[in-house]
């Protein structure tokens, strides 16, 4: 495993200048939920054959990975999934983890079904943040889009749970869908406003093959914030880094904030610094992407960390991925679809 007391870190830049800053893991490909714009029912069924445990990394592969990647210049890295806390045990996997002294931000997405549970064990294993899916308040709107018929109740514990073993601020991620879920946007930022938490509307994104997307069901960044500044004035704010993917926002009553993440109206691709880590262990440079790059196979062959660093470094130096950004001359506006990988094994 790569030195977790060294902080030395050679950088890595891509082939338009972008820094290798942020790891997103995918811990599993399992999923409690269906939302039908990730992993819909009608595939992801009760017979659907998922990984088997041997070809998902093991928590050993994930840290002996991350710390490779922290010498390349990972200073973030995001546990997601699948579900994460879906993964046994993967509170060991975060103790693995933060001994990684420059690794500055270790944090989790989830649908926070579960966090209730975890959420204490999590803090004390050394989280430091967690983001919550959340797509709606309404009961009949979530029970539509998490496929699965549960009602909010048990995310919101999550969420107050978390705020309770002191997580501060949670983030909650909600994916915008014209004509499903749109009419709840006010409702939502409403219900976090004053609580120290941040929602962040996510445009609904092209990721994969199987939700069916198509422009008509995008909800522009502009429009979600006209409809909440229309209701409780809301003012630009500047971002906290350079390549933050939300554009924030914060109410004029000093109350709180907002995030939009725009990836479609408002791409930002030229500031992208992500790199994700498949469940099965392959390097993907773009949430859009068609394949990655085997790493599991080279570790499990008898690669040492030399040699994966610069497998990992020669993948990263060579990428050019800017899809938001060239959405339209691919084709893709209009609902053609391409060979991706699903948002499921990639996180998002």
């Amino acid at each position: 495993m790569a030195s977790q007391i060294s902080t030395r870190q050679t950088a890595a830049s891509d082939q338009f200048d972008r820094p290798l800053r942020d790891l997103r893991i995918s811990v599993t490909d399992r999923c409690n939920f269906r939302c039908p714009y990730c992993m819909p029912a009608e595939i992801y069924g009760e017979r659907y054959e998922f990984l088997p445990r041997d070809e998902l990394l093991t928590f050993e592969e994930i840290a002996r990975l991350t710390g490779i990647f922290v010498d390349l210049g990972v200073t973030k890295a995001r546990l997601t999934g699948g579900e994460p806390l879906i993964r046994a045990d993967v509170t060991r996997l975060i103790r693995m983890l933060t001994p990684f002294n420059a690794l500055a931000d270790l944090t989790m997405t989830t649908n926070g079904y579960l966090l209730a549970r975890f959420a204490q064990e999590l803090k004390e294993a050394g989280l430091g943040r967690i983001t919550v899916s959340l797509d709606s308040l309404d009961d009949e709107v979530f029970r539509s889009m998490n496929g699965r018929n549960f009602d909010t109740a048990p995310v919101l514990e999550g969420i107050a749970a978390a705020e309770k073993a002191g997580f501060s601020p949670i983030k909650i991620n909600a994916v915008v869908q014209k004509g499903v879920n749109d009419h709840t946007i006010v409702d939502l930022a409403r219900h976090f406003k004053g609580t120290g938490h941040i929602v962040r509307f996510i445009e609904f994104m092209d990721v994969g093959t199987l939700n069916h997307w198509n422009m008509s069901q995008v909800m522009p960044a502009a429009e979600i914030v006209r409809m909440i500044c229309e209701e409780m004035p809301i003012e630009p704010v500047e971002p906290n880094y350079k390549g933050e993917v939300a554009r924030r926002w914060r109410y004029v009553d000093g109350d709180g904030e907002i995030g939009i993440i725009a990836s479609v109206s408002e791409p930002f691709c030229g500031a992208c610094t992500r790199a994700r880590l498949s469940t099965d262990g392959r390097l993907v440079t773009c949430l859009f992407a068609a394949g990655g790059t085997d790493l599991r196979g080279p570790m499990r062959g008898g690669a040492d960390d030399d040699e994966l660093k610069k497998l990992i470094a020669g993948v990263w130096s060579d990428r050019r991925d800017r899809y938001s950004m060239d959405r339209s001359t691919l084709g893709d506006g209009d609902g053609a679809t391409r060979s991706r990988i699903e948002m499921y094994q990639i996180g998002g």
